[in-house]
């Protein structure tokens, strides 16, 4: 994230929030660790919902080239229609594992923001660090990388199927 960038988020962090000096420290220090605590559930919680999304993708598709496969196998009238049904339900599925992953890297922004005021930043300097900052392949792959390919893998398997019902 680009320092200019940091600064305006920053800002929208703490702008509007009760100033430190309204509180006693306890009370601050509590709060703000509950309010941590809270948005990094809430991030593990939209990683699950991902999750969730690319196992009812991943079935559905698998279920639905299945039995366009079978339908094509009977001669089944207009069934040609079907694998374009599956591509835009690819492009669905792309779309938001997007969104997903944008959803994902705006709230670790803001997790990385917070850490700057706990004693230890875990998430943001030093696993993001160890990982390579994603930069480094024999580390860690991105998640987004690889499970972009499986909407995109289904799609050509759609344009394959597609392709062969009219020759």
């Amino acid at each position: 994230m680009e320092k200019e960038d940091r600064a305006i988020l920053r800002q929208r962090l703490y702008g509007h929030s009760p100033k430190k000096e309204d509180y006693s420290t306890e009370n601050y220090q509590d709060h703000f660790l509950e309010q941590y605590k809270l948005y990094v559930e809430m991030a593990d919680r939209i990683s699950n919902r991902r999750g969730v999304a690319n196992a009812f993708f991943a079935t559905l598709n698998t279920t639905f080239l299945s039995a366009i496969v079978g339908l094509l196998d009977n001669d089944v009238r207009n069934a040609f229609l079907l694998p374009i049904v599956g591509i835009l339900i690819c492009g669905f599925w792309a779309g938001l594992l997007r969104s997903y992953r944008n959803l994902n890297t705006a709230k670790f922004a803001i997790i990385g923001l917070m850490e700057e005021s706990l004693p230890s930043s875990p998430y943001w300097h030093a696993e993001w660090y160890a990982l390579g900052q994603g930069n480094d392949w024999k580390k860690h792959i991105p998640f987004g990388a690889i499970e972009i390919l499986i909407p995109t893998v289904f799609a050509l398997l759609y344009a394959v199927v597609l392709v062969l019902s009219w020759v």
